[in-house]
């Protein structure tokens, strides 16, 4: 959420951030300080008559004791309290408004970040060499069928389209991937692993900027007030809401496996075939909370550690720095991590790297105390993929195909799988 503070004080910036979003912000700028405006004067008038009415209060008490009439003073006193209830009902409606608009502004964007949509995004980064064959390569549906690994067929029977099967030794590599994961980060980068729900409350995505404004592409259970989450960085990153951190505790680094669940998967019947857009998909998640003035920094280094588990792999992989108009709700600036699948010729997105500075904080209400009787203030947040399951098992099986129909794997996760490749007919 914005600080309402940086609206008043900068309006010309503000403006200019949005814009580079695609928002026509002129008429939100100005409602926002006609509201401000309105609700500082309102509260002025109220502190002002309460004033009045303590001072009034104490004269009528020595009137009482020395057999003065108060009925005038009295009469005021009661046309006072109607206009102080009147104006506080006032500030709590602008409130009101002010809190409804606040929450649907996005995060303004870092000043690096390039202006335009998603064809100003700009690959800052490239890595490895795409695979050569010897035959056409395949795309990993048709590998995954012959292996018998993939069932698209029957989890569609269960569920619907877009919530695949694993069997087998498919489901092997995906349990293997993940300890592998999380493994590399908790012992090798310094996270700590959790373990979270993964249903949500109303109040725990709104933290997070998923609420208000993605409710139609979650999954709710009305009943309880609870969602599915879309993925780990929600739980994660609401572990601490309403608390008062110390300097000494930051940063806090942690780790999370967790399905997520998405309603928006297959967006107008593009790229819905196999693991490339599904409903309901493994991922193991960062989060960082940083001191502000390490957030940028904290993004370069928890982008470099998703990147190591590529590099691991051995996929070619290329790091894309997201334009203004193609951020996420509550990014400030973001990379996407995209890696080379050659039988669907694709750059796939398997890794999203934000910081989100004091966004979701403020939402979240997420504060520390830089030092001893020091003003707390508000931490920043940052999160990325590392890595999200589907796509990067997509990649593998078209990266690594052979032309007998197995797939060798990479050195890295051999341990974790307990096999160095998949044959057909394979368990």
């Amino acid at each position: 959420m914005l600080d309402i503070r940086l609206i008043r004080e900068d309006p010309e910036g503000v403006r200019r951030a949005l814009e580079a979003r695609g928002i026509r912000a002129d008429d939100i700028v100005d409602e926002v300080l006609g509201l401000e405006r309105t609700r500082r004067e309102a509260i002025t008038e109220v502190n002002e008559l309460k004033a009045r009415r303590n001072e009034v209060s104490k004269a009528i008490g020595e009137r009482k004791r020395t057999g003065e009439d108060t009925s005038d003073m009295i009469v005021e006193m009661r046309a006072v309290g109607g206009d102080i209830e009147r104006l506080d009902g006032k500030v709590s409606e602008v409130e009101a408004r002010l809190d409804e608009i606040l929450h649907a502004l996005p995060n303004p964007p870092l000043p690096e970040v390039p202006a335009g949509d998603a064809v100003s995004n700009r690959i800052v980064k490239e890595w490895g060499e795409k695979a050569v064959f010897s035959f056409d390569p395949r795309p990993h549906w048709e590998i995954g069928e012959e292996l018998g690994i993939l069932d698209l067929t029957r989890g569609a029977r269960i569920s619907g389209s877009g919530f695949p099967v694993l069997r087998g030794a498919g489901a092997r590599l995906q349990r293997g991937l993940i300890d592998w994961m999380l493994t590399s980060h908790s012992e090798g980068s310094g996270y700590v692993e959790l373990r979270v729900p993964y249903l949500v409350t109303s109040a725990t995505l709104t933290g997070t900027g998923q609420l208000p404004k993605f409710a139609d592409e979650s999954y709710a259970v009305e009943r309880d007030d609870l969602w599915l989450i879309p993925t780990a960085e929600v739980p994660v990153t609401n572990l601490h809401r309403d608390e008062l951190l110390t300097g000494e505790e930051l940063p806090l680094r942690y780790t999370a496996y967790s399905p997520c669940f998405r309603r928006e998967a297959g967006a107008a019947g593009k790229d819905t075939r196999g693991l490339l857009r599904v409903h309901q998909f493994d991922k193991v998640e960062l989060v960082r909370y940083e001191r502000p003035e390490r957030s940028r920094e904290g993004l370069e280094e928890l982008t470099r550690e998703a990147e190591g588990l590529l590099e691991a792999l051995g996929i070619p992989y290329r790091r894309v720095l997201l334009a203004a108009g193609d951020l996420g709700f509550s990014s400030a600036m973001t990379y996407d991590l995209e890696i080379w699948a050659p039988g669907v010729e694709q750059w796939l997105e398997v890794s999203s790297c934000s910081t989100f500075t004091d966004f979701q904080a403020r939402r979240a209400n997420l504060r520390f105390r830089p030092g001893p009787g020091e003003k707390p203030e508000f931490v920043h947040t940052l999160n990325g993929s590392a890595l999200a399951l589907p796509r990067l098992v997509a990649a593998l099986l078209e990266n690594f195909q052979q032309e007998d129909g197995s797939v060798i794997l990479p050195e890295a996760i051999r341990p974790h799988v307990g096999m160095d490749r998949l044959v057909p007919g394979g368990d």
